[in-house]
């Protein structure tokens, strides 16, 4: 057994951490792994735990593990190992293993499966409330009568909240995914609340190789498009930004393509949870007329900034608005911060996630010969992220200057208040039931 650090470093913050609720949440619903674990496979579990541990101790960024006594944490783990009955609890105890250094980027990925959960509905914190932001047509969910708008009071019996809403994204999405979940919503228009229990798809796929592309299906796995869309209404460009998980040099092309010809641009990075650091380094450049420090990195070793190097003759000079909200986490927060602290544009919208570190992927393997290895491992924290205030945003967030939240009815009917505020900005008149069909959501074919 062996790890090896990826040549990548990217600031996710979609999928974070779960705590508290992994433990309780073991008695609830079906898993798709509801195998038992038999001598070899706990033995395994305990072998991934070690191996976890050993790449905490070798290379996490803060040698004092915010006071964390790791080695008597494993240790409560692997006890733990010996009492567990199924797949899903083992990677469950592995995982709140991690999750005790409180850290938005430090995570366990467990082995990739065959199968592939579609759960056909997708949720966001809007200030302290939770919504049904998009439904797939024609799944259980449309079929139960789930729609945009309604407010979800429980899930499986827990009631999400901001802080911890995360962390329930990462237990059920990754570490313990649901044939079916049972839900407590309320409609705008209803005056009781109604339960439901919706069916997930199970889908089967190849298992993934590389670990970097298990981190990435697993942020992109709600099964919505992941794509770069833009709309032009006069002098003002859209650019609705999915993540900044892409290749640094389309940033060129865009911003001196499509961006290029505008005189407004109106950056919306809502639910963008965050991406490469270069691509961050590339499109900051697009905005400030000298070489720029982002952040300051605080790790076990000196390290370069993330540093905004000019675009030159390439700069933007036009007016921007960049759009966050809850979903908005890590690199995204960091531009958007960036932007504020630099004066060079407005942020409006929601609070955003609060999940911002550097971090790298560990990819740890079991087994020795290539065709029998199971690949799983963590994303790892290698630097703390300093604004040029002197403040870090994890477990913060940015505040917008303008704060703006669309309302259940909103959701609903298919309106964008805040992209339409922020064309009134620019002094131009958009209705949010118009903003509202810019951008319609896209389902993966695929899922």
């Amino acid at each position: 057994m062996n790890y090896k650090k990826s040549s990548f470093r990217f600031c996710f913050a979609n999928l974070r951490h779960f705590c508290f609720l992994i433990a309780l949440c073991f008695c609830f619903g079906q898993t798709v792994f509801p195998q038992s674990l038999d001598r070899v496979q706990r033995g395994k579990a305990k072998d991934m735990l070690n191996a976890v541990k050993n790449a905490i101790k070798d290379d996490y960024y803060d040698t004092n593990y915010h006071g964390v006594d790791l080695d008597a944490k494993f240790k409560e783990a692997e006890a733990k190992l010996d009492k567990a009955t199924t797949l899903g609890q083992a990677w469950g105890i592995i995982a709140q293993a991690v999750l005790e250094l409180k850290d938005s980027h430090t995570i366990f990925y467990p082995p990739n499966t065959t199968a592939e959960v579609r759960y056909g509905w997708t949720m966001k914190m809007v200030g302290d409330k939770c919504f049904v932001t998009a439904v797939r047509p024609k799944d259980d969910a449309e079929k139960k009568g789930l729609k945009p708008g309604d407010e979800v009071l429980e899930i499986e019996g827990f009631k999400p909240n901001k802080k911890e809403f995360w962390k329930m994204n990462y237990y059920y999405r990754i570490l313990s995914p649901r044939t079916n979940l049972t839900l407590k919503v309320i409609s705008p228009t209803d005056k009781e609340p109604r339960v439901l229990t919706v069916a997930s798809k199970v889908i089967s796929q190849k298992p993934l190789v590389e670990f970097a592309d298990i981190i990435r299906e697993y942020e992109i796995g709600r099964g919505v498009e992941v794509e770069h869309r833009f709309v032009q209404l006069g002098p003002t460009m859209v650019w609705k930004m999915p993540s900044f998980s892409t290749d640094p040099a389309l940033m060129d092309s865009i911003m001196n393509g499509r961006i290029k010809q505008a005189t407004n641009l109106i950056l919306d990075l809502r639910g963008n949870g965050g991406g490469y650091v270069e691509t961050l380094e590339r499109l900051a450049g697009y905005f400030v007329e000298k070489d720029t420090v982002i952040a300051e990195l605080k790790g076990r070793k000196k390290m370069k900034p993330q540093k905004a190097k000019t675009a030159g003759k390439d700069v933007f000079k036009g007016r921007l608005i960049v759009l966050i909200d809850s979903d908005s986490g890590s690199a995204s927060e960091i531009f958007a911060r960036f932007i504020q602290l630099e004066q060079r544009g407005i942020v409006m919208g929601d609070y955003s996630a609060g999940a911002v570190m550097q971090s790298i992927g560990y990819p740890l393997t079991m087994g020795s010969i290539e065709v029998s290895q199971t690949q799983y491992g963590i994303s790892m924290t290698n630097a703390d992220v300093i604004m040029s205030d002197g403040k870090s945003l994890e477990h913060v967030g940015v505040t917008p200057q303008l704060i703006l939240l669309p309302k259940a009815s909103d959701l609903a009917n298919e309106r964008d208040p805040v992209l339409a505020a922020a064309f009134q900005l620019f002094e131009q008149t958009v209705t949010p039931e118009q903003a509202g069909k810019f951008f319609p959501v896209k389902w993966r074919n695929d899922f």
